[in-house]
């Protein structure tokens, strides 16, 4: 059977905030706790069912560190979606935002098209060690234009599913298949 769909989501913010680790909870259902950085961009496929429809995710995994940025915005030529991703216990990955949105962007230089992008704050675990409010994200995000904000633990595993389902959501109604 054919997929009804086939989507690219790219993954970007700061490096350590947990962007592999969620990518990896969600693909095989484990938490792993060691893993190693990513060395530029890493690749993975995703076959999923939408609301009755099947569609194949191409989960780009974009490395967190300086020295790979410059690379990013060939990476995000033909996304679909993106997910900027910040540690909910490290205000500095928050901080860097305007610079990776405006990474992201380039991109589509000269696109009129904007490409549903949600918020993530990750390490829901760590509540204890919040230093990011709820508020303050979800502030941002909307001042930014982007599709929304949510928070996820790869540990425990909570909202994880949700992330995927909801990009793959808004994706599927920007390309007029909901």
């Amino acid at each position: 059977m054919p997929d009804d769909a086939m989507f690219k989501i790219v993954f970007f913010g700061d490096g350590g905030v947990g962007k592999t680790t969620l990518i990896n909870r969600y693909l095989t259902g484990v938490f792993k706790s060691d893993s190693v950085i990513t060395i530029g961009v890493d690749f993975h496929v995703k076959k999923v069912d939408i609301d009755g429809k099947r569609v194949s995710l191409q989960i780009w995994d974009f490395a967190g560190e300086d020295r790979f940025r410059f690379l990013m915005p060939s990476y995000v030529v033909g996304a679909s979606g993106g997910i900027f991703m910040f540690d909910i216990t490290r205000y500095t990955s928050l901080k860097n935002f305007t610079d990776w949105i405006e990474i992201f962007k380039q991109g589509y230089k000269g696109d009129n098209y904007q490409i549903p992008v949600l918020m993530v704050g990750s390490k829901l675990d760590l509540e204890y060690k919040r230093v990011v409010s709820r508020e303050e994200a979800f502030d941002l995000a909307k001042k930014n234009n982007l599709f929304g904000y949510l928070e996820c633990s790869a540990k425990n595993g909570e909202n994880v599913a949700d992330i995927f389902q909801e990009i793959s959501r808004l994706m599927m109604i920007k390309a007029g298949l909901l």
